[in-house]
């Protein structure tokens, strides 16, 4: 009969094993050793022109984990699959548990200032492709434009593979791909006279 200490010891050291990598994160690990580590920091914003308020923006703000429709082929290939988030986004200084399948992001929020701005740092970021890319932060910006409103999505990040002129346009339009998403899912969420939007998507 084992004694319940020696179950504890078990316990104890089964707990202290390396988690198993699943496959996305093995190959990013292989991508990351390929490349020398060059870090830069970047800067991602995409912007689209709605037909409706700020106010009926601000209230329809989504995060990557909170949109319902599911992601485009090359987020779904390259980053793991967003299952939800927990937390106060409209409250300074609260963090957001963003969970995923296989991974995990915690978002400290540090400015919310309705119905115009709300930024948040990264604290913890457990996707698997640390080796390649750490996400720093972020920002959501409502602007009035007149009869339409301006939602600015900016994504800061840490890129570190190399050389960076092939790398950083890869990057950028994987950035660019996540904020279209956000916005076609705050689009889908507006009432049935705010879906039209500008046709262009201004990128920067």
């Amino acid at each position: 009969m084992t004694s319940g200490s020696d179950d504890l010891s078990v316990r104890s050291a089964n707990s202290a094993l390396p988690r198993p990598q699943p496959p996305r994160e093995r190959w990013f690990s292989r991508v990351g050793r390929l490349f020398p580590r060059d870090v830069a920091t970047d800067v991602v914003t995409t912007s689209v022109r709605f037909h409706a308020s700020p106010e009926t923006l601000w209230q329809r703000i989504l995060t990557y984990e909170d949109v319902p429709a599911s992601p485009p082929l090359l987020l779904r290939v390259l980053l793991p699959h967003p299952v939800r988030t927990e937390g106060d986004k409209s409250c300074v200084g609260a963090s957001v548990q963003c969970t995923y399948k296989g991974g995990d992001m915690v978002k400290h929020i540090t400015v919310v200032e309705p119905p115009h701005l709300m930024q948040f740092e990264v604290t913890q970021q457990r996707l698997g492709i640390e080796g390649c890319i750490m996400t720093l932060g972020g920002s959501y910006e409502i602007r009035s434009c007149g009869d339409q409103t301006e939602v600015v999505l900016t994504t800061n990040y840490r890129g570190y593979l190399r050389p960076r002129y092939f790398w950083r346009p890869l990057e950028r339009f994987l950035a660019h791909q996540l904020h279209r998403h956000i916005l076609d899912g705050i689009r889908a969420s507006l009432p049935r006279p705010g879906l039209s939007t500008t046709s262009a998507i201004a990128q920067r």
